[in-house]
C-alpha cells in the first residue's frame, strides 16, 4: 500500500476533504493529541467516525471553527 502524502497547505484542500488527525495536526503545525484535545473541548469540530478504525474532520467544518476562535 503506497503511503499518502501531506497536503502542505491547509487552503489547498477542497471544504469537502475529510482528513485524519495525523493530517491535521500536521496543517496545523499542532500535535495529534493537541487535535483530539482541541476537539473534546469543543475549539475543533468533532470527528466523524467512517468504520472502525476510520475517523476523520472536515475540512470546511474545522476552517469554521478557526475562524470563529480568530474572530
Amino acid at each position: 500500500m503506497a503511503k499518502q502524502e501531506t497536503p502542505t497547505n491547509f487552503d489547498d484542500l477542497p471544504a469537502s476533504a475529510q482528513v485524519p488527525a495525523r493530517t491535521l495536526a500536521s496543517l496545523l503545525h499542532i500535535s495529534e493529541v493537541t487535535v483530539w484535545r482541541w476537539s473534546k473541548d469543543g475549539r475543533l469540530p468533532k470527528p466523524r467516525k467512517l468504520g472502525p478504525a476510520s475517523t476523520r474532520w472536515v475540512v470546511g467544518e474545522v476552517r469554521a471553527a478557526l475562524a470563529k476562535l480568530a474572530a
